[in-house]
């Protein structure tokens, strides 16, 4: 069956031609800064779990739930965020969800009680799931087509950067402050992006409803069905073996705590110069980008164990890990965006759940593979669901690209000049 039978039937309204250039690059640097904003939010307080866990009288395995409520309420509010607020314009919904990132914070700050903390991170939660499923594809609607895919990777590079940063400040925080500073720095830096996407950003109407069967209706997609699954396999596998990389380089590469720490800031590093990277190459080939960086984020993590005992060959696999991390979800929702005939943010809905739900089963798989069968295993078992779901995601990319192109529709494979 062709894709013209099984997609859900594209929107025939047209968009609102793009601001002009300058207020288009100020605009996509607000949501830009909104991103780093949100996940600076989110993992900041991750390594003050021990501190936050003494302040509010909890055990700290109660204390992880912070974490825990933020990923499972961002994979509800993704579609829900997306399909409520479908009707109204983007401005108002984007500076909507910082405003909600900023009381969640405050909240954060001065919660006396646990419970009070938990729902400050659900509030984080829906803001982070609804920011990323309508701010990732809002670029084309900021500045030049020939410019979408670079102003994409600055949206995502918010991220990349959000995640270097919140590991040496949440050290820092952990260090010299109480806890609560991390969450009042979240809120400072999500109230500057605020003031700033009101300042920049213009009228975005929306462009078309989004209902709920239209989600449905994109699992009968292959290209998209192809997107989720690859995305499903990459993050499972990141985070079963990310989340254990500290106490890898602790234990079985012997390395100290600055070594750590430095092994960590250059993953990061990494990353950032990856996100720009894929942002170079997506123009050229979406499945080429994407099913590389999968490739190559398998082979670091299956060869650590290998090296453990090496320091330079581990810092030099953590490079290439980090750099192939950073590729993975701007190419990954590249294809997502082109692969939904619904408009992107409903491909970008289903994206967002997929990840938050495959980062909490990669996390919680990891940690049963530690517990019984070590951390070497835990790193093989992640790179084998790598290295299968890039071989899934290449197979099965390559033959819907090839389809659609035998049936005249634009390739998923190749981004043509001005496409979204």
């Amino acid at each position: 069956m062709s894709d013209r039978t099984t997609s859900v039937p594209a929107t025939t309204e047209r968009e609102p031609a793009p601001p002009p250039a300058r207020r288009g690059r100020l605009g996509v640097a607000s949501v830009a800064l909104g991103s780093f904003a949100i996940v600076l939010s989110e993992f900041l307080p991750v390594g003050l779990l021990p501190a936050i866990a003494s302040g509010l009288d909890v055990p700290v395995g109660t204390a992880g739930l912070m974490v825990v409520v933020t990923g499972l309420l961002a994979a509800v509010a993704a579609p829900a965020v997306t399909v409520a607020a479908s009707g109204l314009d983007r401005r108002v919904v984007l500076t909507g969800l910082s405003a909600l990132l900023v009381v969640s914070d405050v909240l954060a700050a001065l919660a006396p009680t646990f419970p009070l903390l938990l729902l400050a991170r659900v509030l984080l939660g829906i803001s982070l799931g609804g920011f990323w499923a309508i701010g990732a594809g809002i670029a084309g609607r900021l500045v030049a087509p020939a410019d979408t895919i670079r102003a994409t990777a600055l949206i995502t590079g918010g991220i990349s950067v959000a995640t270097v940063v919140s590991l040496p400040l949440g050290a820092a925080v952990s260090a010299f402050a109480s806890w609560r500073l991390a969450f009042v720095i979240g809120g400072a830096v999500g109230l500057a992006a605020l003031v700033l996407q009101l300042i920049a950003l213009p009228g975005l109407p929306a462009a078309q409803r989004v209902r709920v069967s239209a989600l449905g209706a994109l699992f009968r997609v292959p290209r998209a069905r192809v997107g989720l699954l690859g995305a499903a396999f990459a993050f499972a596998a990141q985070f079963a073996a990310s989340t254990y990389v500290t106490p890898f380089l602790q234990d079985r590469a012997g390395v100290g705590p600055g070594t750590v720490t430095f092994a960590l800031l250059v993953f990061g590093l990494a990353g950032i110069a990856g996100n720009f990277a894929a942002g170079a190459t997506l123009g050229r080939s979406v499945l080429g980008t994407a099913g590389t960086a999968q490739v190559v984020l398998a082979a670091p993590v299956v060869l650590l164990p290998l090296l453990a005992r090496s320091t330079v060959g581990v810092l030099v696999l953590v490079v290439v890990w980090g750099f192939a991390w950073g590729a993975l979800p701007l190419a990954m929702q590249t294809w997502m965006s082109t692969a939904s005939p619904a408009g992107a943010e409903t491909g970008l809905a289903l994206f967002v759940t997929t990840i938050q739900l495959a980062i909490a089963a990669g996390s919680v798989l990891g940690g049963l593979v530690v517990t019984s069968a070590g951390l070497d295993t835990d790193f093989r078992l992640a790179g084998a669901i790598a290295f299968a779901g890039a071989l899934v995601f290449v197979v099965l990319g390559a033959r819907r690209t090839e389809h659609a192109a035998a049936q005249g529709f634009s390739p998923v494979g190749s981004i043509p000049p001005g496409a979204p």
